[in-house]
């Protein structure tokens, strides 16, 4: 996945938004992997002097694709840190899910890093709160299963959280192997498809929207969707 194109979206003198490919790693900071493809260098590339040190105001997870906000400038950045901080950025998310999701939901189960597994999170009474909101959107069917399409809210930004949420709920996302998908696919059906904040320097709410790659809409056509 990480030879698609990372698009720019949007741009002005304060803040960049690009559409990321899964398979990109989005920041460095400690990682010297050198087999993996970062978004920090590419956007340090392509704009040396539009990035600020941890101007990434959020991140993705390598196999998730879809809108990361950039700040290209101090005030810019912290500007964004209080609208990440007074929940005022809104963010989208598309999930493909393993079962018959039944109903619209609100989940609010804490979250820690697993005693199993450095790179893996789970809900624990340990953890700090996480708040995962869902909406069916579809359903689809192959092979006599049933799989859900939900969009998906956060009003909290754990690690891994909708993963883990849906993963703990026995709803696993399509191609997750870490938490528990039975569905072969090169990267989670996950996709960060809709970003809404305020422009730093007028307060105008703009939204962003992305649509599915590529890989995902060519693996729902091989669904058959029920009405």
């Amino acid at each position: 996945m990480a030879d698609q194109k990372i698009e720019i979206i949007w741009e002005n003198d304060e803040l960049l938004i690009v559409n990321k490919p899964a398979g990109i790693v989005t920041t460095r900071e400690k990682q010297i992997d050198n087999r993996n493809i970062y978004l920090e260098d590419w956007i340090r590339k392509n704009r040396p002097n539009g990035l600020l040190r941890e101007g990434i105001g959020h991140r993705l997870d390598k196999g998730t694709s879809g809108l990361v906000v950039v700040a290209k400038t101090e005030l810019a950045l912290i500007n964004l840190k209080k609208q990440f901080k007074d929940r005022t950025v809104k963010k989208k998310y598309w999930a493909l899910v393993e079962g018959d999701f039944p109903f619209e939901a609100e989940i609010n189960m804490p979250i820690k890093r697993s005693d199993y597994g450095f790179d893996k999170f789970g809900v624990s009474e340990e953890g700090k709160q996480a708040i995962t909101m869902i909406k069916i959107k579809e359903k689809y069917r192959k092979e006599n299963k049933i799989y859900s399409l939900v969009e998906v809210g956060l009003k909290t930004g754990r690690t891994h959280q909708i993963r883990v949420h849906l993963s703990y709920l026995k709803w696993p996302i399509v191609g997750d192997k870490l938490y528990g998908s039975k569905t072969t696919l090169n990267r989670p059906f996950l996709h960060a498809g809709e970003l809404s904040l305020n422009l730093p320097s007028t307060g105008e709410r703009k939204i962003f929207r992305v649509e599915l790659p590529v890989e995902l809409l060519e693996l729902l056509q091989t669904y058959e969707k029920i009405d």
